[in-house]
């Protein structure tokens, strides 16, 4: 099965002398699979997401996504594809507050040109397969934090993206609450949505993904699944 997500030898650095965020990573992930990237503060995991979303671009190295090189694509054409292809989740939601619930989720499918039935059928079928269709006519500011995270969730899937990308979806929630989020992402997976996550939590990781990647210092330095894992000059590590 083709590569949906394929880096090869990509850095990216900010300042032309300086250390690199992300330092000759090569990653390649399969449709249907849900990774989470792990890693200290500073180690370039969010860099590594950005990639993949078309939000940076390499220093060198290639970025292909759905048999497309990003990399090479003009600004427009970037945000034109990560439109119709993938989703994004942020830790603190990034939902507008002087829009209802609905017309948050709506605003990327009308961004993307879809037919405006379709797109309040689209946003209604997911408003209540999330659970907050009563929330639709309200303002994110009136909804908890677990609910927030299931707009932005309904809003980065609103389009049928082939990949959905999420940097810490559970950071800024509580345990319990975070964990009903970790679930609905497994429950994604499970239906067969490619799902790359960057999280601090190892418990997140492991219950909810079925392979981790850690990078230190912008490399990768171990890629695990399902309990075995493999270094970079693919050994098996204890």
């Amino acid at each position: 099965m083709d590569a949906l997500i394929q880096l090869s030898d990509v850095t990216k650095r900010y300042d032309a002398g300086g250390h690199p965020a992300v330092d000759r990573v090569s990653l390649t992930v399969a449709p249907g699979e849900a990774v989470a990237v792990m890693g200290p503060s500073g180690s370039g995991k969010s860099t590594l997401l950005n990639l993949i979303a078309g939000l940076d671009r390499p220093t060198s190295g290639t970025v292909t996504v759905a048999g497309q090189r990003i990399d090479t694509l003009s600004e427009t054409g970037v945000a034109r594809f990560r439109r119709q292809r993938i989703g994004m989740i942020f830790q603190f939601f990034n939902l507008l507050d002087d829009l209802t619930v609905a017309d948050n989720v709506l605003l990327p499918a009308q961004l993307s040109g879809l037919r405006a039935a379709q797109a309040r059928a689209r946003t209604a079928e997911l408003l209540a397969a999330l659970r907050i269709d009563r929330h639709a006519d309200a303002f994110p500011a009136r909804l908890s934090g677990g609910e927030r995270q299931r707009v932005a969730i309904a809003r980065a899937l609103v389009n049928r993206p082939v990949l959905l990308l999420a940097d810490e979806p559970t950071g800024a929630l509580d345990t319990a609450t975070g964990e009903e989020i970790g679930e609905l992402l497994r429950d994604l997976n499970s239906s067969g949505q490619t799902m790359v996550l960057v999280t601090h939590n190892p418990d997140l990781a492991a219950r909810y993904a079925r392979r981790t990647v850690h990078i230190v210092d912008g490399q990768v330095r171990s890629d695990v699944v399902i309990g075995s894992s493999t270094d970079l000059a693919g050994q098996v590590l204890p």
